[in-house]
């Protein structure tokens, strides 16, 4: 097996720079939990890697309002997990990153690498994408901001050029008359990656009507899944038994899930009819 230098900036710009320089040949390493599998089965062969564990400044997280929830690419999952910030403003995103993986994963995982990876059956990208949230990337051409649901493009797949460092992830608040909830189901061991996993946003008017409901899909697809056209059949509607029924139904028939070790293509069609209509449940409170 060929060697592999370990280099370990101390700056952001330092870091963007070795990677400008080295290309493909360089990866970046932070928490490692997915670089070390992959190197091991031998799936990537870098020259060297670049680790981001002594830059500054990507270890926090911290509330703005009008903004929302910053949280550094530095940040484990289980920082996440347990930040009573996050708790305090965004109760669901505490609870999906707490059933990343187990509790050793969570400790090591970064929230920068956990995206960058791009693992179509990781918990925290459909809860993202429902909240709008986006993520900030740094590379010797400047800085840009990307959208979670522009972030994911195919299987370990991102629109994060090779020498772009992702520094921050953004979560904006959610409204006062917005409800929230992410379900999964695991088909395997209870600390297995889902089968499939569901976002919900809902938007309430003050008569209790839906202004918009966010329903995406995780696990089933190279990327999380969103079906307008059911989402749209909750619009200015009550949100209750025969209509959740109806956008479920329609969900389930807009998307073509994959087959793999977790469950067959048939299976996660029917998976995906009762956790969308389970998630809305749950957000809007009938369950």
């Amino acid at each position: 097996m060929q060697s592999i230098e370990l280099l370990q900036p101390e700056s952001i710009e330092e870091a963007v720079s070795l990677l400008a320089q080295h290309g493909r040949d360089a990866k970046i390493i932070a928490g490692g939990t997915a670089m070390v599998i992959m190197l091991r089965n031998r799936l990537i062969a870098p020259s060297m890697l670049v680790s981001l564990g002594r830059l500054p400044g990507l270890g926090h997280i911290r509330h703005e309002p009008g903004t929302g929830l910053r949280i550094g690419s530095l940040v484990t999952i289980r920082e996440v997990e347990t930040s009573p910030v996050v708790r305090q403003h965004n109760p669901t995103l505490a609870r999906t990153f707490g059933q990343v993986g187990n509790v050793r994963v969570r400790h090591a995982a970064t929230v920068g690498g956990n995206l960058s990876e791009a693992d179509y059956a990781s918990d925290p990208p459909c809860v993202l994408a429902a909240m709008h949230a986006r993520v900030k990337a740094r590379s010797v051409r400047g800085e840009r901001e990307i959208a979670v649901t522009s972030l994911f493009k195919g299987f370990y797949e991102t629109s994060l050029a090779p020498d772009d460092i992702l520094t921050e992830l953004i979560v904006p608040d959610l409204a006062p008359t917005t409800r929230s909830t992410y379900i999964k189901f695991v088909s395997r061991s209870s600390e297995d990656r889902p089968c499939a996993g569901m976002a919900a946003v809902v938007h309430q008017n003050p008569d209790g009507t839906c202004e918009e409901l966010r329903l995406v899909a995780g696990a089933v697809a190279e990327v999380p899944q969103e079906i307008a056209a059911a989402e749209a059949l909750a619009r200015g509607k009550r949100l209750a038994g025969g209509l959740i029924e109806e956008i479920a139904e329609a969900y389930s028939a807009g998307i073509s899930p994959i087959s793999d070790l977790r469950g067959s293509e048939w299976y996660r069609k029917q998976l995906i009819r009762v956790l969308a209509r389970r998630a809305i449940e749950q957000a809007v409170g009938h369950s």
